[in-house]
């Protein structure tokens, strides 16, 4: 803290912050910036190859492997049954080798109806596997 004295008889202490050098300092680096802005911005002309435009890749649309709450098992809104599951799947594997399998359950099914679910996805070879839950 800065303490100057005052002309006048009482001890008073006035403190004030001198804003000039910080003000100079300030113009200082605008004038730098103004000055290597444009130089930031040089880059190399090239010409680049022209090619034909191509169409991104496709990329197929997951299959939804549901269990409704009475334990009935849904391939993409289409009802199939329990036993069937397996073939139905690995057929789907076989044509698709990239397949992504959505899997989702009512809460109120039991677990061995999912682990069933489950072991039939992996012995059909699917290994793209998601389980669909809710947030809350």
């Amino acid at each position: 803290m800065m303490a100057f004295s005052t002309q006048s008889d009482n001890d008073e202490v006035l403190s004030e912050i001198n804003v000039t050098p910080l003000v100079d300092v300030m113009l200082v680096l605008l004038v730098v910036f103004i000055i290597t802005a444009p130089l930031l911005t040089n880059a190399v002309q090239i010409n680049l190859p022209k090619t034909a435009t191509t169409a991104p890749a496709e990329t197929p649309k997951p299959v939804t492997l549901s269990i409704d709450a009475e334990g009935q098992y849904f391939l993409d809104k289409v009802q199939i049954e329990g036993d069937d599951l397996e073939v139905i799947l690995g057929g789907i594997k076989a044509a698709n080798p990239d397949l992504t399998l959505h899997l989702q359950s009512d809460e109120n099914v039991r677990y061995a109806l999912v682990a069933n679910a489950m072991v039939a996805i992996e012995r059909s070879g699917i290994t793209k596997v998601a389980v669909m839950t809710k947030t809350r």
